[in-house]
This record gives structure tokens, sequence and C-alpha cells, in this order.
């Protein structure tokens, strides 16, 4: 039977990426059934409710093998919605968000090479959404710690650390001063270390990790960097820039027997309908989710063909120090794929 997977639109230039995305996983010859969906926060300023999702969306992510969502918005204001991804997380126990950082041939590395991933715990801490508004002047968030969660997202670092031949995962916290919240991470790293002999671990507290990211980013290299919701989006984050762009990072959103996959980078509101941002996330993360999916050679022959149109320089965007169109280089990155498959 073939596989099915979402397609969420997204905000700002989310439908021009996905549609992208598309045509370079067609170009690859993908038989994944893919089905475009509606959510975010343009959908939700139409239509209204307590959801950024609309029931029809639910219904069609319920039935699928994996996501694809484009860039959303996500409302700041109190009393709207949770963001889509922050929705689809929690509803599907997706507990680990995983971002390869490493530089891509041809895109000049402003700190040197990296090459090292990022796994966040993606359904608790400071996300949880557990928040209060106890006087007119004073609101508490909760910073949900539990050991299931942190057990589940550190197994999963420590399987993608073994996987690769690493040998070491660096855990981020602050226990210093959060001795409650992350004395429980640190516990269920430790217990899940002793199922992993060869691979040893390293505590940094969130602070120094930011600055030995700028100070010396090779150090992580070949490691895995593990931590609690709110501190691993932040460092994920600050990793990107030093592969180039943003528009260059992509992302997973794994659980047991699910995944979402996405671009790390916003819907950039101001930036829709030009043509213009860079494609590579999007293309990235539709081509990790078809691997997810057992086409693992057309996976590898987008990330070949990606990288070989990044590394001529020729039909690249602008943020690359190129002039193409985001159409032309989605384009180009679609025929080097069928040059690359043969077909």
């Amino acid at each position: 039977m073939a596989k099915k997977a979402a397609i969420i639109r997204g905000d700002g230039v989310g439908p021009e990426l996905t549609e992208a995305a598309i045509k370079v996983l067609k170009a690859a010859g993908t038989r994944v059934e893919l089905i475009p969906v509606d959510a975010g926060y343009e959908w939700w300023q139409r239509h209204g409710g307590d959801s950024l999702i609309p029931k029809e969306t639910w219904e069609v992510l319920e039935q699928v093998d994996a996501v694809l969502k484009g860039p959303t918005t996500t409302p700041p204001e109190p009393g709207a919605p949770r963001s889509v991804a922050v929705s689809i997380r929690q509803r599907f126990d997706l507990y680990a968000n995983i971002r390869p950082i490493k530089t891509i041939k041809g895109v000049p590395a402003r700190l040197g090479d990296v090459d090292f991933i990022c796994v966040r715990e993606a359904t608790e801490g400071l996300y949880s959404g557990i928040e209060h508004r106890l006087t007119p002047d004073v609101a508490i968030a909760v910073r949900k710690i539990t050991r299931r969660q942190s057990e589940r997202v550190a197994r999963k670092a420590f399987q993608l650390a073994a996987e690769r031949g690493w040998r070491k995962v660096v855990v981020v916290t602050k226990r210093n001063i959060m001795r409650e919240c992350d004395g429980v991470f640190i516990e269920s790293v430790d217990r899940v270390s002793k199922e992993f002999p060869e691979i040893t671990y390293e505590e940094y507290y969130i602070d120094n990790l930011a600055q030995q990211l700028v100070k010396n980013p090779q150090r992580f290299n070949q490691n895995i960097i593990l931590g609690s919701n709110l501190f691993m989006d932040i460092i994920s984050e600050e990793a990107s820039a030093l592969i180039a762009s943003i528009g260059m990072v992509y992302s997973a959103n794994m659980g047991d027997d699910y995944a979402m996959f996405e671009p790390a980078h916003g819907s950039a509101p101001k930036y829709k309908g030009q043509d213009k941002v860079n494609p590579t996330a999007t293309i990235l993360a539709a081509a990790w989710m078809i691997g997810y999916l057992g086409e693992r050679e057309k996976m590898d022959a987008i990330f070949r063909a990606t990288e070989e149109v990044i590394a001529e320089g020729k039909k690249v965007t602008y943020d690359l120090g190129g002039s193409a169109r985001l159409s032309e280089m989605a384009e180009a990155i679609a025929e080097k794929t069928r040059q690359i498959l043969g077909s």
C-alpha cells in the first residue's frame, strides 16, 4: 500500500515553498501520495475558531503516515490558539525535534565547518502552554519536565549518535539554578546513557553553551546536542547562523510511529508572493520525509542535487549570493535530481 503524506501549505511564503518541494519530490519520482491541506494564521483569520488547524485537516493528519509542514505564523496575542507545530507535536506525541547543522559545500562557513545535530524535547517544558495571569500585573508559566519524555528524547539522541558512529552527547541544562526540573532531565539522560556504553555525555549550562557555539563551534562536531524545549529552540536557532542562512535548516519532529518534517524558519510574510526566498530547507525537509517513508535512494538524490546546485552557485537565491528566484532554484534542483536518478 502506498504511503501518504499531508502537505500543510502554511502562511506567508509557505505555499510557494511547499509547491517547490512538491515539484522536486515529483522529479524524484516519489510514490508517496501527497495531500495538500490548510492550516495556519491566515486560515484562522478567515475562519476563526479555537485552533489554527481546521477539522478537515485534522482528519487528514489522522490518516496519513507523515506530514510536511510549510512555515506558519503563530499569533502572539494572549488567548490566540497555540501554534500549528506545537499542536501537532502534542497531538501525535512527537517528542523529538531534530535539526542537523552541517556546512554545505559551496556556502562560506562564517566560523568554520560544522557538523552536529540538535535534538530538542518538543512536547513539554515551557512550551507546555501552562500559563496563568495571577493579577493584571503578574503572570506565571510552568516548566513541566517529565521523566518519561526526557528518557524518550534522550534515547533518540543516543540512537542518532550510535547510528553515525559518534561518541558524545552534549546535554544542555541550567541545573545550578533550576535544580528540580533539570535534575529530572539529567537523571533521565544518565539512566538512558547506560544503554549506550560506547557513548559519553557531557553537561553544559545553557549560557556557556551559547557562548561556546560562537567561540569555538568545532568542539561540537560529531556531537549530538540535547536539551529541553525552550533551551534547544534557542540553541538550534543560534546554530543555524553557522551555516549561512536559516533558509538552509530543515528539521524533523519524531514520535514512535509518526513524524512531521518542516523548515526551521518562519513564514516571512513580507516576502509572500515574491518568489524570492531560499527553498533549500523545505526541499530537504520533504526529502527527509520520503526517506522516512522508505524512499531512501530518492531522498539521497535530492540531498545530492541540492548540494550540487548550491556548490555551482548559478541558480541560487539572494541569501546565497545569487540572483535566482525561488522557483528557478527549485527547478534546478528538480532537474539535477532527475539526472542523478537517470529519469
